[in-house]
């Protein structure tokens, strides 16, 4: 990135669009151009700063958005930027105590919310009287209208530095209470310029938005690099897999983002003979299968460009031609690595035999690690989370990875991932990448479960295409036929399940899944979980019976506190 573009800030992108007519937003509520859209900003910018006046000096300037993705979103992140402001991007599926203490902890001043949302905050405390905005409300419509015809405060008027925060934009929390990451308008600056190096935007594109606007994904990939180039932005309020191409095609979109597993279930949909009769070009994102981005690269015509990062930007790795299948790619910089977290030494390089498994998975894999500490600039308010991830001056991810000779990394799960079986250490991603080879499964999730002679056991909970059932005979036979699949990688249960507990990004919970374990057998009549009993792949039904019996046995070796 030059110098010149990395002095720039939000505030300076937003005002460099004010006399722009190229269409800004597009959404199922209508569309408007770059300077309609500056002029709601504006509006916004009036409204928050005389709401911010009436704080004492020195109140954080910090507004909570609670809003699906919507044009309102968009212009309090304008109005935001602007006025030196702070937009802290609040996660709907946090209920009651957790989610009044997302919002003091990041020191919210006012939330702006919508009707669908606003009854999650009834009864809490969050410290801000009166200033919960609802913006379907007559009261917010009467506020926005006070200021129409404002103009947007110039640099003068409200001063904003490139390393000022921007963003707190919290992590998904997939596996432990969410953090809020800073990010400053001068690294968001940078992702958007690293991201058109990737996707090449220009103002006759669009990009289609259908990833939460809260979540850094949306905001790193889409939203920042459309803005900054001034492409159309097309908004959907909520993902849904089966209305993605009649908005692709509606919108004219030409540009995607997604994250998590939302390929998968766009490919689960019914195929159509015109399925590649649409706009999109190309599309970007991160922890999609190597499977679902050949077939929706072929499906669709549209090329994608899959990637590794987190909201953090401590490590990148970077897909390249010809690399090995199941790898994340390889390193964006020479300074990342895999460690052992217990020696903070690299770890050996991955050993594969000639069926392709991992022979030293133990040793070979670690956190992967960015010696020069990438470009995180901390969580807000939490020393101990920051502690955790700055040591020595290293970046630790907390993802779990190992490296072969080449250097080429493969996912190995976060690090509460992390399960021993029989004596030896391993993590699920590898394991979750193999059984969704099976033409059947949608979605696969790995995780331990306790044993009272094993330590943990490994299950597995798979989410199958419509219209599949569970064979445990053939499915035993496929896991079989899988040379790369390790003997302790095999699962001892597997449960079969409608759909999986998710972030609003499409990541798995897996603490959730690891809390329920094969409880469900106990509490479901209708629970479809199967287990193997014994070292031979052959599944029988875990039922009320099976249940508890294992818990009898818990019990009898004081290990119930196990199950609870």
């Amino acid at each position: 990135m030059s110098s010149e573009s990395a002095a720039l800030t939000f505030a300076d992108y937003v005002r460099a669009r004010s006399q722009d007519d190229n269409v800004a937003i597009r959404s199922h509520d209508g569309t408007l151009t770059y300077r309609e859209w500056c002029e709601g900003v504006a509006e916004r910018a009036a409204m928050w700063r005389n709401i911010l006046a009436s704080r004492p000096e020195g109140t954080p300037p910090h507004i909570g958005v609670l809003l699906e993705n919507s044009p309102e979103f968009t212009m309090w992140l304008g109005a935001a930027a602007v006025t030196g402001s702070v937009i802290v991007g609040i996660n709907p599926t946090r209920r009651g105590a957790e989610l009044a203490r997302d919002i003091t902890h990041t020191s919210c001043q006012i939330v702006v919310t919508e009707s669908s949302q606003s009854e999650l905050l009834d009864g809490l405390d969050l410290g801000i009287d009166d200033c919960v905005l609802v913006v379907e409300s007559d009261d917010y419509k009467s506020r926005v209208a006070e200021h129409r015809g404002s103009l947007l405060p110039t640099a003068q008027e409200c001063p904003v530095n490139p390393t000022d925060t921007f963003l707190l934009l919290f992590t998904s929390g997939t596996s432990g209470a969410p953090k809020a990451v800073i990010t400053s308008h001068q690294r968001l600056g940078f992702v958007a310029q690293s991201m058109n190096m990737i996707i090449a935007l220009t103002p006759q594109d669009t990009t289609y938005i259908c990833m939460p606007l809260f979540h850094s994904n949306a905001l790193f990939t889409a939203w920042a690099p459309s803005l900054v180039f001034g492409s159309t932005i097309a908004l959907r309020r909520k993902f849904s897999a089966s209305e993605f191409l009649s908005d692709v095609r509606a919108f004219g979109a030409t540009y995607f983002n997604y994250v998590g597993k939302p390929l998968t279930y766009i490919l689960a949909t019914p195929e159509q003979s015109n399925d590649r009769d649409n706009p999109l070009r190309r599309g970007f994102g991160n922890e999609g299968s190597e499977i679902d981005l050949l077939r929706f690269a072929e499906r669709f015509d549209c090329k994608l460009t899959d990637g590794y990062g987190q909201t953090e930007t401590g490590a990148s790795i970077v897909r390249i031609p010809n690399m090995p299948a199941g790898s994340l790619g390889v390193a964006a910089q020479s300074t990342i690595t895999v460690r052992d977290p217990a020696t903070n030494q690299e770890c050996p390089r991955a050993i594969f035999d000639n069926d392709g498994r991992l022979m030293n998975s133990e040793e070979a894999t670690g956190e992967i690690v960015n010696g020069g500490g990438g470009t995180f600039e901390g969580y807000w308010n939490n020393a101990a989370a920051n502690e955790e991830r700055i040591r020595d001056g290293a970046y630790w991810t907390g993802d779990l990875a190992y490296r072969d000779e080449n250097g080429f990394f493969y996912f190995a799960g976060r690090s509460a991932d992390w399960m021993r079986v029989d004596g030896e250490n391993f993590a699920g991603a590898p394991i979750e990448r193999i059984l969704m080879r099976h033409p059947d499964v949608i979605l696969a999730a790995v995780y331990g479960v306790p044993d009272f002679d094993m330590g943990d056991r490994v299950m597995a909970a798979l989410q199958l295409q419509p219209g599949a059932t569970f064979d445990p005979a053939a499915f035993a036979e496929f896991l079989n036929s899988q040379t790369d699949l390790g003997p302790k990688w095999v699962p001892s249960f597997i449960e079969i399940v409608d759909d999986f507990p998710m972030t609003p990004s499409n990541k798995v919970i897996k603490r959730e899944l690891v809390l329920r374990r094969w409880h469900n057998a106990e509490n479901e009549s209708d629970a479809r979980i199967w287990w193997r009993t014994g070292k031979e792949i052959r599944f029988e039904r875990f039922g009320i019976a099976e249940a508890q019996l294992l818990r009898s046995k818990f019990a009898a070796q004081n290990r119930e506190g196990l199950l609870n």
